[in-house]
């Protein structure tokens, strides 16, 4: 018993309450474990399969996984951390980003072992009657308690009605699905919480167990992992590109990620020299959502590149139909930068190379013979003309 539950303990920031945990683990229920992803971006991250790699640790001691998919409350947009009112997604929009969701999350999950809900099946049969029986359930004032709102309403910005119904229906979810416990991180304490809260005002005595885990930093150590933050290794990015980010974070950033994406033996790992550890992690986790061939593949590609100082195979072409151009606007047709601006910024710090020459001006180039374009240490193209 004492095993399973420091496997569950592991990473985590808090258990309300250790002790029901304890309880409820000795009495051999298979407990139902929930954790919501409100399918608001296409591309799940590293950051996300914190949550989804302790659902994973339930449902492989035996309990029932059950991934919630907000496809209501997606269209909504959880409050949580958020400095303004987000713009509501069409269904269109949501239906799009579900496709790419449940694809992802069975790359950790075992399929037929998880349950998967949808909570527009009860949120949209509500009706008038039953958000007002639920709304009654709450306060302006406890909704005022949350961080993000308290600091919202003391700069006199905007707080939307419909922003104060979001916890309310996220814990209406506990309610529909009967959750034994509820993931979330540590910036869903206040949802996890009113889970709880409404689970015994609809009559559940036996409320939901809240496990907070920490919101996982990006590349750079930082910040949270974000897309918008530039930060972040997408479960949809190559074998090769996943591995290459890896082998980029700091060591006190390995460990982090040891703890929180991997089920390996820590003392093992801090006992390795950290190069030798990075590697170990950057193949155990393309392994993860690649395979073995893959993972040994791409960490044959970075000692190529940055052991061996090798160009890498099959760099993809890219063809140019003027014979006569700026080096910046070729990084721009190659689709290797996003404006002239970032273009020139590259090439004047010298991180643009052809034929692996570093350039530091913007040159005039004839595209008369096939040559391989490099940014940086890991976007490489093979320039041709038509």
């Amino acid at each position: 018993m004492n095993k399973f539950l420091e496997k569950i303990k592991r990473g985590t920031n808090e258990i309300i309450s250790i002790k029901e945990l304890e309880n409820k683990l000795k009495s051999g229920k298979k407990l139902r474990v929930k954790l919501g992803v409100d399918p608001t971006m296409p591309d799940l991250h590293l950051g996300h399969t914190v949550l989804i790699n302790k659902l994973k640790t339930f449902q492989d001691l035996g309990h029932q996984a059950v991934f919630l998919i907000g496809d209501f409350t997606a269209r909504i947009g959880d409050p949580s951390g958020r400095t303004e009112t987000r713009s509501l997604l069409t269904v269109d929009q949501v239906k799009t980003n579900i496709k790419t969701y449940t694809k992802q999350v069975f790359k950790i999950l075992d399929r037929k072992k998880t349950e998967i809900a949808y909570n527009s099946k009860w949120l949209e049969n509500l009706g008038v009657t039953g958000l007002l029986n639920l709304a009654a359930k709450s306060t302006v004032a406890q909704m005022l308690v949350r961080n993000d709102f308290e600091k919202r309403y003391k700069k006199d910005e905007s707080i939307s009605i419909i922003e104060f119904l979001y916890p309310l229906l996220q814990a209406y979810d506990s309610v529909a699905l009967n959750a034994d416990v509820e993931l979330g991180g540590n910036d869903q304490k206040f949802n996890l919480l009113f889970g709880r809260q409404i689970q015994k005002d609809y009559g559940i005595k036996d409320a939901q167990i809240v496990i907070i885990m920490p919101l996982l930093e990006g590349t750079d150590g930082i910040k949270k992992m974000s897309k918008s933050y530039n930060n972040c290794i997408s479960l949809n990015d190559s074998s090769k590109d996943m591995f290459g980010k890896i082998m980029s974070i700091s060591d006190s950033t390995m460990y982090r990620y040891y703890e929180l994406l991997t089920n390996l033996d820590l003392n093992m790992i801090k006992n390795m020299h950290p190069k030798a550890a990075k590697k170990l992690l950057a193949e155990e986790i393309v392994k993860r959502y690649y395979g073995a061939k893959e993972s040994l593949k791409a960490l044959k590609e970075f000692d190529r590149i940055f052991i061996k100082r090798d160009i890498p195979e099959n760099i993809e072409k890219c063809t140019m139909e003027n014979v006569t151009l700026k080096l910046s606007d070729i990084l721009i047709k190659s689709t290797m930068v996003s404006s002239k601006n970032e273009a020139r910024r590259l090439i004047q710090q010298g991180a643009v190379k052809i034929d692996s020459q570093k350039i530091k001006d913007d040159i005039i180039i004839n595209v008369h013979r096939e040559f391989v374009l490099q940014v940086g240490k890991r976007k490489f193209k093979k320039i041709t003309h038509q």
